[in-house]
């Protein structure tokens, strides 16, 4: 039996799950949201050099979040396509203030992280 995930319907909770802190979920939305302004500035004017920059921008918030502050590896390593599409979707949702439901179903009968500031603020 195969551990590796399916179907984007298994994918989207685990994804979400990966994501557990609300810093990694904004850290990924400014990311996401400067490469795809980028991505889009590159297409417009024709300026291919932006869109390196349009990587570097969104892979480097992400990954950033994941190394620092969830201390695990990017879904993008093992996940690309559906990693993006889910990049896409979660900032989509966080821009609508509609991510909530969907953080609670990828939880739900799960042990709900600690966000990183209220367990420093315990240790205090």
């Amino acid at each position: 039996m195969s551990d590796r995930i399916q179907t984007y319907a298994e994918f989207w909770p685990f994804y979400l799950r990966e994501h557990s802190q609300p810093s990694t979920r904004w850290l990924h939305f400014t990311g996401t949201s400067l490469g795809v302004c980028l991505g889009v500035t590159a297409a417009v004017t024709g300026r291919g050099a932006l869109i390196p920059a349009a990587l570097v921008a969104a892979y480097g918030f992400a990954w950033f979040s994941h190394f620092k502050i969830e201390n695990n590896r990017p879904a993008s390593f093992k996940y690309p396509l559906w990693s993006f599409v889910s990049d896409l979707r979660m900032a989509a949702l966080m821009a609508a203030g509609q991510l909530a439901p969907h953080l609670e179903r990828a939880w739900a009968g799960r042990p709900v992280p600690v966000p990183v500031a209220s367990a420093q603020a315990e240790v205090r």
